[in-house]
């Protein structure tokens, strides 16, 4: 019964063109009306706890950080002040789109804003150099994921809300992983560009070490913000939400003096922040009164002892659950995605001894991938808009599977080494 109410609820409500949030919380009472005897009432008090909870309301704090970074012409600057790091390596400016990338998915929190932020400043300059356009298409697909693991991340974030995870932990968790993962795009980038000069043609411009040293140096305002908002909750003197706060404060003070930021700009990145946050929060919701029911019949429990008695081990059931991740991925946004899946998800690995911090990393690696996955792949939507259909999503998706490669292997590579993510945790908090 509960298996046919699930499926065929969530095939009905969907089929019929309703958001995935409304199409989530009438599943979850349809199961507590018909499968639980009734019990609907339970949703109002899931739905209110969770929206009472502090932790959550660092969720739209950390939307409007990235809107105000995106909007406000830093990520240019930052683009501008890392070219000349790399422009003599082979690869050149590729280098430098994985490089922001990954500094600017150190405030934006958000994949798909890192995408486009880095993207419209860098896709326009390497064209005009030469640069072949799939190959820099495919390197901003990749290097934008890193925006949901390198800390503030909004997919852990909400992970942490909705699993009573330390947000802290998780954010501190995520950025080796995220280094590592930086790394080996970098690695790709090299490898690619020595075997194909022609994708990434060769800057003779020469660069002298001290005008390197001095645009870097002109980057300390963004790397006090960075600092202040992974150091107050990595040395404890902040929570998630308290850093979000200042770090809101931190940065709009700077993209005034710093950047291109007017009133209307502000106020353009303050509506879209509430659009954002309203769409996430009705997934939320739903996503909540589902999870209740689904808790509430114990579905999690029932598929935790079916799995111990098939008796299919820790590393087969992570196994799949990559593959329906990888499935899923293809058809749904990744934080839908992610807050669909939690209520079974969650209590089968961390039944089976998986650690809830290292799980938190996984998942958000797969809801990367997920970025990067054709139909749905928004990373690869929003760089086609950026190219003006210049580039295609079949040439983008193709473009970007090196990186959807590397993203995958690094769920192995977490596996057989776990303290890649648990060690910066367990010495800092």
């Amino acid at each position: 019964m509960f298996w046919g109410i699930l499926l065929g609820g969530l095939t009905a409500f969907a089929a019929s063109g309703l958001a995935l949030g409304a199409a989530l919380g009438l599943t979850g009472f349809l199961l507590l009306e018909f499968a639980a005897g009734g019990a609907t009432f339970v949703a109002v008090d899931a739905v209110w706890n969770v929206f009472n909870a502090f932790t959550l309301s660092a969720i739209p704090l950390f939307i409007m950080l990235g809107e105000v970074m995106l909007r406000s012409g830093i990520s240019e600057r930052i683009y501008n002040a890392l070219a000349p790091v790399f422009r003599r390596v082979p690869g050149g400016l590729l280098h430098t789109n994985i490089a922001v990338c990954t500094l600017f998915g150190a405030v934006s929190g958000s994949s798909m804003s890192t995408a486009a932020a880095i993207g419209s400043v860098a896709y326009p300059e390497m064209v005009a150099r030469g640069y072949d356009r799939r190959t820099v298409v495919g390197s901003l697909a990749g290097g934008g994921t890193l925006g949901l693991l390198i800390p503030p991340s909004l997919s852990l974030l909400i992970y942490g809300a909705l699993t009573e995870t330390s947000i802290g932990k998780l954010f501190i968790a995520g950025i080796v992983p995220g280094l590592v993962l930086a790394l080996l795009f970098m690695l790709y980038v090299l490898l690619r560009s020595l075997a194909e000069p022609r994708l990434a043609p060769a800057d003779e411009t020469t660069v002298r070490p001290l005008h390197v040293v001095l645009a870097l140096l002109k980057l300390w305002p963004f790397g006090l913000l960075v600092l202040a908002i992974m150091g107050s909750i990595a040395w404890g003197f902040a929570t998630p939400t308290e850093a979000a706060g200042v770090g809101v404060a931190a940065a709009i003070l700077i993209a005034f003096s710093w950047g291109t930021m007017t009133p209307r700009v502000l106020g353009e990145a303050i509506y879209r922040s509430v659009l954002l946050y309203a769409g996430i929060a009705f997934v939320v919701m739903g996503a909540t009164i589902l999870a209740q029911a689904v808790s509430l019949l114990g579905v999690p429990q029932a598929i935790l002892e079916g799995v111990r008695a098939a008796d299919l081990g820790p590393l087969t059931v992570l196994a799949l659950v990559v593959a329906i991740y990888l499935v899923l991925g293809c058809f749904f946004d990744g934080l839908s995605l992610m807050i669909m899946t939690l209520p079974i998800v969650f209590p089968l690995m961390t039944g089976l001894g998986y650690d809830p911090i290292w799980l938190g990393v996984i998942i958000t690696i797969m809801i990367e991938i997920g970025q990067v996955t054709p139909p749905v792949g928004l990373n690869l939507s929003v760089l086609v808009s950026v190219t003006r259909e210049e580039v295609t999503l079949g040439q983008a998706a193709a473009a970007t599977v090196p990186y959807w490669l590397i993203l995958l292997a690094s769920i192995a590579l977490l596996t057989a080494a776990p303290q890649l993510a648990l060690t910066l945790p367990a010495l800092l908090m």
